[in-house]
């Protein structure tokens, strides 16, 4: 349980039992996981099918660049647009509309006789991208219960890394047995096509969120859909609380927030920006850049192309490691605990980092591998205590009736972050080298602050009471005063 300890909401349920009920969380976690698997693999395949591509296609550097970011800002546009139609039509609808365009997305790129088709798929791809990444967490966090909800959801990222690395993994093995054959590019590519059929599948046999059903008013289906995720006392207890709290958000106001309502509510503005701010602290850390452009870091440090690429598989497999020890360690530290040792040593392994650059002489022979080492530790770093664990955050912070929105909104500023970052990083790099680590690190110190002041608890707590806590102001009184220029932005009384 949380260091804050638990309130009544906690408190009067009955504890988790064994049985057939904590199986069938477990598959449908594996199965929604595709989703996040499917995130990882196509935003992994490209670093070692676009040179193949390229050249196919006769792609310019300009084009080449829209290509592969044309799937980050769709990413954007998708995360806001899948939070929204989770809210709306549900979020096994969702996913499973996802997955059609995973399918989609990969038919037009490996069918594409040119660069127009190829940015077309790409973007489809990006929207479903950008959706999987906000509805997935969000159905996770909605179907587990509390004492384990970070685990279970914590999955969805343990998946996207998974799929990342399998992403490096199929690259290498297929250049290195098949670099001969012309169009290798498109197997790269088509083999999404796989784990995009395998979650449609699946989830035409998954149950809907009961949350979300109990927020349209389908209140049998809700407790049916509990029944088969809980034992039958826990599940009778959950929905009651489910039930009352969905009730008092709908008598205290009239139908679902928009935008404008959200942001004239001190309270939910407040969390929606901070969920904002979540989201791009997690990308401005820049480990997304390092996924994409690894290899470009590694060679400027000395290494020969071939090395560097060989090398830049540790940071996948160093991603999977920090994967699995976070899903130890989800239920047992708290999320601002995490949030904190997390972003603490990715700073530290950036100024460590611009110092290697500087300190080191250009031609020593230890220099690449000085800089491969220290960069493969800001990846395992990342991944053991701060990416699992924003991704788990921003599913279970938000009040019902606006999480798919409000995670959708967050998720957007974090994907066009990224998307700005895979832009200008290649030219910062090109311009300071090593120094750029400098950058990500007075970054990383200012968001330290942040995350210090404005990030709320969220460990050990069921959804309701954690609803209930920030809809009246109270999940707020235990933070740190406010920084002196945030106010703002909100009212602190």
């Amino acid at each position: 349980m949380s260091g804050h300890g638990a309130s009544a909401a906690e408190t009067e349920l009955p504890p988790l039992t064994a049985g057939p009920h904590r199986k069938r969380i477990g598959l449908i976690s594996i199965v929604a996981c595709f989703g996040g698997f499917l995130f990882g693999y196509d935003t992994g395949v490209s670093s070692g099918a676009e040179g193949p591509m390229s050249e196919e296609l006769g792609l310019t550097l300009l084009q080449t660049g829209i290509v592969i970011s044309s799937l980050v800002f769709a990413a954007a546009v998708g995360a806001f647009i899948g939070g929204r139609l989770s809210d709306a039509i549900g979020r096994r609808k969702t996913i499973l509309v996802l997955s059609i365009m995973f399918f989609t997305g990969v038919l037009f790129v490996v069918f594409a006789p040119g660069f127009a088709m190829v940015v077309t798929g790409r973007t489809i791809l990006g929207l479903a991208v950008g959706g999987a990444s906000t509805v997935v967490p969000v159905y996770l966090a909605e179907l587990a219960p509390f004492e384990i909800r970070g685990s279970i959801t914590g999955r969805n990222e343990m998946a996207i890394v998974a799929g990342q690395f399998a992403a490096f993994t199929v690259n290498a093995i297929l250049n290195a047995t098949l670099g001969h054959v012309d169009g290798l590019w498109r197997v790269m590519f088509g083999i999404c096509a796989i784990p995009a059929v395998c979650l449609f599948v699946g989830m035409l046999r998954m149950p809907e969120s009961p949350r979300w059903l109990v927020d349209k008013g389908r209140m049998d289906e809700a407790l049916a859909v509990l029944k088969t995720v809980r034992s039958n006392e826990r599940a009778l207890a959950e929905y009651g609380q489910v039930e009352r709290v969905a009730e008092e958000e709908k008598a205290s106001a009239s139908g679902r927030p928009n935008l404008g309502q959200i942001m004239s509510n001190r309270w939910l503005r407040r969390i929606v920006l901070v969920g904002i701010g979540v989201a791009v602290t997690q990308q401005l850390t820049g480990i997304n850049t390092i996924m994409y452009y690894g290899p470009r870091v590694l060679e400027q440090s000395g290494f020969t192309e071939s090395g560097a690429l060989r090398a830049a598989t540790l940071f996948g497999l160093a991603a999977v490691v920090g994967g699995i020890f976070a899903l130890r360690n989800m239920d047992r530290l708290d999320r601002r605990k995490t949030f904190f040792i997390g972003l603490f040593l990715t700073t530290t392994c950036h100024v460590l980092v611009g110092l290697s650059g500087i300190l080191i002489p250009a031609d020593s022979p230890a220099k690449p591998y000085v800089v491969m080492v220290l960069v493969t530790l800001f990846v395992l770093s990342m991944q053991s205590f701060l990416n699992i664990a924003v991704w788990v955050w921003l599913a279970e912070i938000f009040p019902l009736s606006i999480r798919g929105t409000a995670i959708g909104i967050s998720v957007f500023f974090g994907w066009t972050v990224n998307g700005i970052l895979a832009l200008f990083v290649p030219t910062l790099l090109g311009a300071l080298g090593t120094n750029t680590f400098f950058l990500f690190a007075v970054i990383g110190v200012i968001m330290l602050g942040f995350l210090w002041h404005e990030v709320p608890e969220t460990r050990g707590r069921s959804l309701e009471a954690l609803e209930e806590d920030l809809t009246s102001g109270e999940i707020y009184r235990s933070l740190p005063r406010r920084l002196p220029f945030a106010g703002f932005l909100w009212d602190r009384k």
